[in-house]
């Protein structure tokens, strides 16, 4: 949440509020949202760091709000931030653990564990697919790729499923 906002505010200074607007606006349905406290709270955060300054602006029918602004130091963590590389593929990965743990434990089959992660995927790419008819209407060219991402992620999960599955049925 961090450098989301630290990017939001390079544009120009805003409040807490507005920046959550801005994030739901950007990336639509389809991105876990935010609660405008988790916002107030980064900003907090932000602002101790000295990535942000903030300034209280006085309202006249309403209490006052804090219009927050990147310093220098945000500006070069947002620098920062975009010249660094996404993650590395998941090579830890939970549902993995449990797959070739099962037979150790005996609690758990490998099968059925597929088969109930499978389910998983598609439910969430069934869903995902609802969200991309909506986001469409709306013409939401980032929340429509951030949902394309997502599905594509999916479908490489199941064919990954798929093979896992082949693999363990085969005869020793």
């Amino acid at each position: 949440m961090r450098l989301p906002l630290l990017a939001l505010l390079a544009r120009g200074p805003a409040h807490g509020y507005e920046l959550k607007q801005d994030l739901e606006q950007l990336l639509g349905a389809a991105y876990p949202q935010p609660n405008v406290g988790q916002i107030y709270v980064t900003l907090g955060r932000l602002e101790k760091s000295g990535l942000i300054e903030g300034e209280e602006v006085e309202q006249s029918s309403r209490p006052n709000k804090k219009i927050y602004h990147l310093t220098d130091a945000g500006r070069e963590a947002l620098r920062a931030w975009y010249e660094e590389t996404a993650d590395e593929p998941r090579v830890r990965d939970e549902f993995f653990m449990k797959l070739a743990l099962a037979p150790q434990t005996g609690l758990a089959d490998q099968i059925a564990l597929i088969n109930r992660q499978r389910r998983h995927y598609l439910n969430t790419m069934r869903n995902l697919s609802k969200l991309s008819t909506a986001e469409n209407g709306r013409d939401n060219r980032v929340s429509r790729l951030l949902i394309e991402g997502a599905m594509l992620h999916l479908q490489a999960d199941l064919d990954w499923l798929e093979r896992c599955q082949e693999e363990l049925e085969e005869p020793r």
